[in-house]
């Protein structure tokens, strides 16, 4: 929920009434109280009360709470494993057994989280964002069990542990993960604390939940029983006491296996050889088949009064040794009865690193904890089970070899969420299963039981159908790890009301969850995203952090049907009112004084006079009394008609216009490409944009072909057929005609019709090869110029211009540079003159959008200069074929068309006196420090920009942005259109890392990467990237997080992702390429990422992937985690890109999928050149045609459709996007990567 839930009602705006809205419109809640005033000044502004982070901003949710122990509520501590000392043979020292008590109910009223609140809470914090049980939720929640729904039975809940859930947040009941931290206990924990409490039944208590004694029916109490080690005390520990961080700690303790800890020191640079995984055969992968995913972290923040649940009852937990019979651990799963929770806290059970260790002994060599465990619960070691173990990571480089732990005891308070008390077995858990493979170790054979913990067995249909082999685990257990899908399915359910924005600092919904947004003051998330919610007070704190400070601008976004968009304010002649000092233009931060005669600047401070005709009394608030009738006093994104102040030349804009640039070389005309533009022009040119659906557009047009000379055609309605004039000198480019060439649609169409059916027929015997291409962009160019307007060039081009002219490039494509120091070269562009003509370009308005049909290299990098310079688009269909690719090319060419843009246009971003805009990424052309000129902005063109310090922020008034577009729309009028953004200010770090937003911070990673290659080697930009992203987990878990184990990986619960998000961008085909990636590929990408919005990156790095099993009318399956093993045999699954679409095929589909889907009896006879599935009567295949239809909606480029069958070639491209596996490239599986960041985390907090 919001935090300023207020009243749901629509915004203000909502139905506008004649002047501007509706004056009369009551102000919510009343007075629009806090959410407002903020606006007023900056003082009363944003209460500061409110806590940003989503914490509810009701009193209940004691800020307190956090602080006292802000970690925790943020993190959720991995364990990676003991990392302890070294491993050693020897069984870890016991610790001495303090006992944790763990359940100590007195703990019971720790809570993991906030304390439960009476009222709604607010959208949670960053950091509790996903705790789906968050501790906020009032009263038990039983249900925490990852999935929403039922709970889960106990089997499954030991399945889930089994997967090593680390929850993040407070321990499910299920969630291993959690044990609730206790702080008081000692360091047991790190001995393995593997077992995860049983304790907790598996709904989790009431906040009180002393929950400590476990169900008599076995459940829980016995926990340590199950567990045969040691208790799991760490788990509880950690859980409760501390808020929910993610801290899934996944110890690992296992060892991971040798091969992991290869890692190499730090660099990983390259791609690392997987750890374990990397030799196995795909197959590991699969391993789990898939779990279902959630399971594995649930981030929810542990039960508060899970602390109390400490796993069983205390004693055992105190202590390890009780070693129930292995046996019980290994098979028995403890009664059903136990909550499996605790074992979750367990979390993995930390299976023991087993490094290289033997096995058994070593149980847990990692962990400090009591050694004996081990014995007692000998399997575990190596059984652990996969899941569980998940977390531990190589031993070495995560840790699990880390110091011994000895006692630890300090531990205890693993924040809660830490997930991660070490890894012994959980007590709940039968022991790791004992089946598992254990990592590394050998398993002991035990018994099926694992088997029923088995994610595999879970949910996902497909486990048994793979083959043993990929059954076998990592050491640690992908379930374990953090999941993205969990992440997004939690921030789904907990966004039940519309985001509204009257609140500051309070992080909105992910990218993945569909909200409505209602304005109430601050511009709404479809406009502007943040990397954090609460930025630092000072610049040292920003330095000590490493969290970049940058916000996702996309001035232009469509928005949905249900929101109301920008209201158009219209102040007159004298112009919008602006600060006479910094010229901000008004907001609803400025605050009046003197009655409403002046009003202070919330930028600079500076006091300006109100202006006659503007000037209103001022409410016993200090409030305009007409300030809820005014957009721009009440709203977070509005726009002014321009005067004439604004225009170039202090004249109103003419209409622009668009021009079709048509190569008609040799390759153009064979491919078909020429006939399919022509015949798709005749329709199109009916839905050019325009403001106003029931007008024709103003928009004109006008056409020319190309290969090495120029032909250029006059369309004047007055003639009977279209007149070419060809332009043989390239070298001196000039248009040779004015009248007749810039046309309005609807006068001339019947000479445009003839035009385009004559085209294809008078270049279809062409032998022409060679093109140019720089003279084609100066052509469009002179010709806007000639007509004093600003438009669009849309060239279809499709081969290297080698042809003499200016701007003829040569063929350098040399793969023997890849991966050397020179390789920064071939994403440079070839000379200057295309820098030259993008700047002329800009100056003019002109904006280039270039759609490629290359059979070979045409130097992208260089061709891609202007598109990318003016604010344009670069589309690339390579071996273009008309069967194949034709609904791919029409659909953007329609949609590019169509969609709504703005000419002319410069954005400046103002803020608030102690930060300031210092970097900017994107597609647009500065010529001096403060402004993005963009010749052309559309709907889906966004910008990133990055803010530093130059002062000290203050917490009372928080930190304001800016941002102001002026453009000219298409339909001629010169406009401004306002964002305003406020975001809250901290001085302590836990406050950072508990409001910022993942999604946003890759998209800022993946564009400051991306352009790193133009100057830097590649290895070099993915090293920084590491080692940026290891800081900012470093600081966290030095600062932040509660004292624990150096083997456990504790994550801030809103970044718990960071590690494998930022995975992806390290494995992309810019950073890491294939073989067969081609360079023109990583320039096309390079430049195609820069422009993105963060859905965009999001899907782009981290794929959607749908089990098409059941499809129900109204909701989409639940995604699964992109790996292998999460494929079932007898599946079909529908990945999306952003940029492609899959459909995979299992081999042992059912007879009854295929024929609902392909109308096929077998999986022979299935076509998988098809590009479309086939139209079949029946549910099923309606409801998959029309998901795939709304995923292509909701994308800017038309994703083709491309039908794997399993084990066909076409096969390793769909694995390319298995983005958790290891790549073909080199680039580390998820596991992997987590244990080598756990690293050099270590590294630099040691």
């Amino acid at each position: 929920m919001n935090v300023n839930q207020h009243t749901p009602m629509a915004s203000p705006y909502g139905q506008p009434q004649p002047g501007y809205g509706q004056p009369g419109y009551p102000p919510l809640d009343g007075g629009y109280p806090a959410p407002y005033a903020p606006y007023n000044g900056p003082a009363s502004a944003y209460q500061p009360g409110v806590p940003p982070q989503g914490y509810s901003p009701f009193t209940s949710f004691p800020s307190k709470a956090v602080a006292a122990n802000p970690v925790s509520d943020l993190s959720s501590p991995l364990d990676l494993g003991p990392a302890r000392g070294p491993p050693t043979s020897a069984p870890p020292p016991v610790s001495a057994p303090q006992q944790y008590n763990q359940y100590s109910h007195s703990l019971g009223d720790v809570q993991n989280g906030p304390p439960p609140m009476t009222q709604a809470p607010p959208r949670p914090a960053g950091s509790q964002p996903y705790n789906q049980g968050a501790a906020n939720l009032t009263g038990a929640h039983p249900s925490y069990p990852q999935h929403y729904g039922p709970p889960p039975t106990m089997e499954q809940v030991t399945n889930q542990m089994t997967r090593m859930q680390v929850t993040s947040g407070p321990p499910t009941p299920a969630g291993p993960g959690y044990a609730p931290p206790q702080s008081s206990q000692p360091p047991i924990s790190t001995s393995y604390q593997a077992a995860p409490q049983p304790s907790y039944t598996q709904a989790p208590p009431p906040v009180s939940s002393t929950p400590t004694q476990p169900p008599s029916s076995g459940g829980p109490a016995a926990p340590q029983q199950y567990f045969a080690g040691p208790p799991p005390p760490s788990q509880q520990q950690f859980a409760s006491s501390l808020p929910p961080t993610s801290q899934q700690q996944f110890t690992s303790s296992v060892p991971p296996p040798p091969s992991q800890q290869t890692f190499p020191p730090s660099s990983f640079s390259g791609p690392i050889p997987p750890p374990s995984r990397a030799p196995a055969p795909p197959a590991s992968q699969s391993q789990q088949p898939f779990p279902t995913p959630q399971p594995p972290f649930s981030s929810a923040p542990p039960p508060v009064n899970q602390s109390g649940f400490a796993a069983g009852p205390p004693a055992q937990s105190s202590f390890p040794p009780q070693p129930p019979p292995p046996s019980s651990q290994p098979g028995s799963f403890p009664p059903p009865g136990p909550p499996p929770t605790s074992a979750p806290s367990g979390q993995y059970p930390t299976p023991m690193p087993h490094q290289q260790q033997p096995p058994t002994t070593q149980p847990s060599p990692y962990h400090p904890g009591p050694p004996p465990l081990r014995a007692q619960m000998p399997p575990t070691s190596n059984h652990l089970p996969p899941g569980p173990q998940g977390p531990s990571c190589p031993p070495g480089p995560l840790g699990p070899l880390q110091q011994p732990p000895s006692p630890q005891t300090g531990y205890p308070p693993q924040q809660n969420g830490a997930f991660g008390q070490v890894r012994s077995p959980q007590p709940g858990y039968a022991g790791p299963y004992p089946g598992q493979p254990n990592y590394g170790a050998p398993a002991p054979a035990p018994a099926p039981a694992q088997k029923r913990l088995d994610p595999d067995s879970i949910p996902s249909p497909q486990a048994s159908d793979m083959p043993a082999v990929q059954k076998s685990r990592h050491r640690i257990d992908p379930d374990a790890i953090p999941s993205p899908i969990q992440v997004i399915e939690d921030d789904k359910v907990k966004t039940t009301e519309p985001f509204t924005t009257g609140v500051r600092g309070q992080a909105p919904p992910l990218v993945t969850t569909n909200f409505q947004v209602k304005d109430q003051g601050n511009a709404s998330p479809r406009f502007i995203r943040c990397t954090a919610y609460n930025m630092p007070c000072t610049s040292d704190m920003a330095k000590q952090s490493q969290v970049p400070l940058a916000a996702v601008i996309k001035p232009l976004a469509t928005l949905p049907p249900d929101e109301t968009p920008p209201y158009l304010v219209d102040h007159g002649e004298s112009g919008p009112i602006r600060c006479n000092r910094c010229k901000a233009y008004m907001c609803p931060y400025m605050q009046f004084i003197e009655g409403g005669r002046r009003f202070q600047c919330s930028f600079c401070n500076c006091v300006t006079e109100v202006p006659p005709h503007y000037f209103q009394h001022l409410d016993h608030t200090g409030k305009r009394v007409d300030c809820y009738e005014r957009p721009e006093l009440s709203l977070g994104t509005y726009e002014f008609l321009a005067t004439v102040d604004y225009c170039k030349n202090n004249k109103p804009p003419q209409p622009p216009a668009f021009i079709f640039l048509i190569d008609v070389s040799y390759n153009a005309v064979k491919s078909g490409m020429v006939s399919i533009v022509c015949h798709e022009l005749k329709s199109l040119l009916d839905h050019l944009p325009r403001e106003n659906p029931e007008m024709d557009s103003v928009v004109r047009v006008g056409f020319v072909t190309y290969n090495k000379v120029l032909h250029f055609y006059n369309v004047k309605a007055s003639l009977a057929q279209p007149q070419m004039l060809v332009v043989s000198d390239v070298s001196d480019m000039f248009v040779p005609l004015l009248d007749g060439f810039l046309v309005n649609v609807n006068e001339s169409r019947q000479v445009i019709e003839s035009l385009l059916d004559q085209i294809p027929e008078m270049f279809a015997d062409t032998r022409e090869t060679e093109t140019v291409f720089g003279p084609v962009i100066q052509a469009g160019l002179e010709a806007l110029k000639a007509a004093d307007c600003a438009g669009k060039l849309f060239v279809f081009h499709t081969s290297l211009p080698i042809a003499e002219a200016p701007g003829k490039l040569k063929n350098r494509e040399d793969k023997k540079l890849i991966g050397t120091d020179k390789e920064k070269s071939l994403f440079q562009p070839q000379g200057g003159f295309y820098n030259n003509l993008a700047k002329d370009c800009v100056a003019q308005g002109c904006c280039v959008d270039l759609f490629l049909f290359p059979n070979q290299y045409v130097d992208v990098a260089t061709l891609g200069v202007v598109p990318v310079s003016t604010g344009g688009s670069i589309y690339k269909y390579t071996y273009f074929q008309a069967q194949t690719d034709q609904e791919r090319f029409l659909n953007d060419l329609r949609r590019d068309v169509q969609k709504p843009v703005g000419f002319d246009a410069v954005m400046r971003v103002r803020t608030s006196t102690g930060i300031r805009a210092t970097d900017f990424f994107g597609s647009f052309y500065m010529s001096n420090t403060t402004d993005v000129e963009l010749a052309g902005l559309d709907c889906d063109k966004a910008v990133t920009v990055e803010f530093k310090h130059d002062d000290k922020l203050s917490e009372e008034t928080g930190a304001l942005m800016q941002c102001a577009v002026l453009y000219t729309s298409c339909s001629g009028q010169r406009r401004l259109r306002i964002h305003n953004m406020a975001v809250n200010c901290c001085s302590q770090l836990a406050d950072l890392y508990r409001n910022c937003e993942t999604d946003t911070i890759i998209n800022y990673f993946a564009k400051y990467a991306f352009r790193g290659v133009l100057n830097s080697h590649t290895k070099a930009v993915r090293d920084t990237l590491v080692n940026q992203c290891a800081q900012i987990l470093a600081c966290y878990r030095k600062n932040c997080a509660s004292p624990s184990s150096a083997g456990q990986l504790i994550l801030p619960e809103c970044m718990k992702l960071l590690p494998v998000y930022l995975n992806c961008v390290l494995k992309s085909d810019v950073l890491m390429p294939g073989a067969d990636v081609s360079l023109d590929d990583r320039a096309y990408l390079r430049q195609l990422i820069s422009c993105m919005d963060v859905a965009e990156t999001h899907v782009f790095f981290y794929p959607r992937l749908l089990p098409l099993v059941k499809l129900d009318s109204s909701s989409l399956p639940m995604a699964v985690r992109d790996s292998e093993e999460r494929l079932s045999k007898g599946g079909v699954y529908l990945m999306e890109t952003g940029l492609h679409l899959f459909l995979w095929v299992g081999a042992s589909v059912q007879q009854e999928l295929l024929l609902n889907i392909f109308g096929t009896q077998s999986f022979s006879q299935i076509d998988s050149s098809m590009t479309s599935l086939p139209v079949l009567n029946n549910p099923f295949s309606q409801r998959l045609r029309e998901i795939i239809d709304s995923f292509r909606a909701q994308r800017s480029r038309y994703m083709k459709l491309m039908v794997v069958k399993q084990e066909d070639r076409t096969e390793l491209i769909f694995k390319h996007f298995l983005v958790e596996d290891k790549s073909a490239s080199g680039g580390a599986s998820y596991v992997d990567f987590l244990c080598h960041m756990h690293k050099e985390i270590r590294q630099l907090l040691s």
